[in-house]
């Protein structure tokens, strides 16, 4: 039985129909660029989320650059945020010509742990970005506490957590302005690269439609310079088909993870959920020592699988320059040893689960 670490072609398949149809409708418009869509989107994104303002960007790379444009995040600023996290996340301070510096995890979310997040201030920290990975929310009371007194602006990163909740509200609305990834895996995703930005602050707003449309004003009036960083009408229509279904699709992951952790939680650690949060399940990630030899078995038995992330942030030669070394974030660096993602989503049949399950068990067995 083959089963893919994620399988949008069953996703597509489930709600073919609804997706042809506006995918049609899209072309025989034939406006492709902002309009309708685009506002209806922003509209219903903004509502799901319960909040304010909302704008659908380019993707969600260009979502954290955009926010952090809107904060006024400039060259020789310092930006805190979490090495276990995609590099999108701190090549958007870079483009800033902000410079990230990093905290180590939480063991148990693997989110950044707030109780170091002090001792990394300076008078240079302008912004926390706090990353709500593979669906879990970061410890958010304790962010928001750091923030407020020192003076410091949040930007969520929520690519991973779309309709998570910390302490009943939905990540991306904790900080002062958030941003989220639609790449086509994420748990909402369209048919190519895609994101959006919520706040509900009046001013980073208006900020954010200037930077994401040229700083257009009317159609040839420019109040600033800004960016081609919109959203597509097609990609726009899709992800309000998508969302219909979010909250379901969200709710069937639950379930997956439950059983995942039932049955499996002898044999290998599974994710923690806080009591504090509503996990979302981007990722179903467990850990074991024997994480290489696990991976190998299950390829081998045709179950695809990943980690998420082999090499933290740190330890990239990309960021050399920032001079961290190993053994600086020790948490991250044992995790990035031991974690492995394996297949999660709304379309997994019992059948394959149930496979998933009797082959990770079938290893230990051994």
């Amino acid at each position: 039985m083959k089963i893919p670490l994620v399988d949008l072609k069953a996703n597509y398949d489930s709600i073919k129909g609804e997706i042809d149809s506006i995918i049609k409708q899209t072309i025989d418009n034939s406006s492709f660029i902002m309009g309708a869509p685009v506002k209806e989107f922003d509209k219903n994104w903004a509502e799901y989320c319960n909040s304010q303002f909302s704008f659908g960007v380019a993707n969600g790379t260009e979502a954290i650059r955009l926010s952090l444009l809107a904060l006024d995040i400039k060259q020789g600023d310092e930006v805190i945020t979490s090495p276990n996290t995609f590099i999108a996340t701190t090549e958007a301070i870079s483009a800033v010509g902000a410079t990230p510096v990093f905290v180590d995890i939480d063991e148990s979310t693997y989110t950044i742990n707030p109780d170091q997040i002090e001792e990394k201030i300076t008078e240079r920290t302008k912004a926390i970005i706090p990353v709500h990975l593979y669906g879990h929310p970061c410890d958010m009371e304790k962010i928001v506490e750091i923030a407020r007194r020192r003076n410091i602006k949040i930007l969520e990163d929520c690519a991973q957590s779309h309709g998570a909740t910390f302490k009943g509200k939905k990540t991306g609305t904790i900080g002062n302005i958030s941003g989220f990834s639609m790449f086509p895996a994420k748990i909402l995703g369209a048919f190519g690269d895609a994101g959006a930005i919520i706040t509900d602050n009046e001013r980073l707003a208006e900020k954010i439609n200037l930077l994401r449309n040229h700083g257009r004003f009317s159609k040839y009036e420019h109040l600033q310079e800004g960016f081609n960083s919109r959203i597509d009408a097609l990609q726009a229509n899709i992800l309000n088909v998508k969302l219909k279904h979010l909250d379901n699709w969200i709710e069937k992951r639950r379930q997956l993870a439950n059983k995942y952790k039932e049955e499996l939680l002898e044999v290998v650690t599974c994710p923690r959920e806080k009591d504090w949060a509503s996990h979302s399940y981007y990722m179903y990630v467990i850990r074991t020592e024997k994480r290489d030899e696990l991976r190998e078995f299950l390829e081998k038995n045709e179950i695809s699988c990943q980690i998420h992330y082999p090499i933290p942030l740190h330890l990239q030669p990309a960021y050399k320059h920032l001079n961290y070394k190993e053994g600086d974030f020790p948490i991250t660096e044992k995790v990035a040893n031991e974690i492995l993602s394996i297949p999660l989503y709304p379309e997994l049949t019992e059948e394959q689960q149930n496979y998933i399950i009797s082959k990770i068990k079938e290893f230990f067995e051994n």
